[in-house]
């Protein structure tokens, strides 16, 4: 597949005008002059919006199968992706150490480590689409993965969970430009074999949940898509 160059953060916060309830979100203009992280040093590249990231719901697939790794896809297909998080404190400071983990649906829409799965898949005992690592000094870690699948009910995201201890976690979502995820799901091989999906950015109440500091900067980055998104979590909550 040609990768094409998308979407920027600040353009994808653009798009994201009306939460699912109908409630008008702040316009770009605005979110960026009280969200902007562009003066700050050492922050990711077109990724600069520095909020506290919003908890949503974490979902019925997550259970940490204690696999530190940078690759997480073990050789299932689809389009490769590096999803780079970086992990800031309130004032937009790096948090060197932090633990993040994440996971999400294969490019048929299937989970690791369950059963049950659309089409009466039994994934139990697989991890695929999971691993953790440790944020550097920059707060920085780099999974390498797939794009995310879709199945029925929820638009095309990514699950984390930051821990910062054993009782301060941040769990949240991370999301994509329709545009892409149209594209990819209509074009390329696995995800062409499946029907037209069913929800969307626009429709998605977790997303709405989510706000803008949940969609993800994205950019051709060689044979590969670079998802980078800054996870804001407050220490003391």
């Amino acid at each position: 597949m040609a990768l094409t160059k998308w979407l920027n953060r600040r353009e994808v916060l653009s798009l994201v005008a009306v939460t699912a309830a109908g409630g008008t979100l702040m316009s770009q203009t605005a979110f960026a002059e009280e969200t902007s992280a562009g003066g700050t040093q050492g922050l990711l590249p077109g990724a600069d919006v520095c909020v506290i990231t919003p908890e949503v719901t974490e979902g019925p697939y997550y259970f940490d199968p204690a696999l530190e790794r940078v690759d997480i896809t073990e050789g299932l297909p689809g389009v490769p992706i590096r999803v780079r998080l970086q992990v800031v404190d309130g004032s937009c400071q790096p948090m060197p150490g932090a633990r993040v983990d994440i996971w999400h649906a294969s490019a048929d829409g299937i989970y690791s480590g369950y059963a049950n799965q659309p089409g009466g898949i039994d994934a139990t005992g697989e991890t695929f689409m999971r691993g953790t690592l440790f944020a550097d000094d920059a707060g920085t870690v780099e999974f390498a993965s797939i794009y995310p699948g879709w199945y029925r009910g929820r638009t095309t995201h990514i699950h984390f969970k930051v821990f910062l201890d054993e009782t301060n976690v941040l769990t949240g979502q991370l999301f994509f430009p329709d545009e892409l995820s149209e594209h990819i799901y209509s074009n390329t091989s696995p995800y062409n074999a499946r029907a037209e999906r069913d929800t969307l950015n626009s429709n998605d109440s977790i997303a709405a949940r989510a706000t803008q500091a949940s969609f993800a900067n994205v950019e051709e980055l060689g044979e590969a898509y670079l998802v980078a998104m800054i996870i804001g979590v407050d220490p003391s909550t």
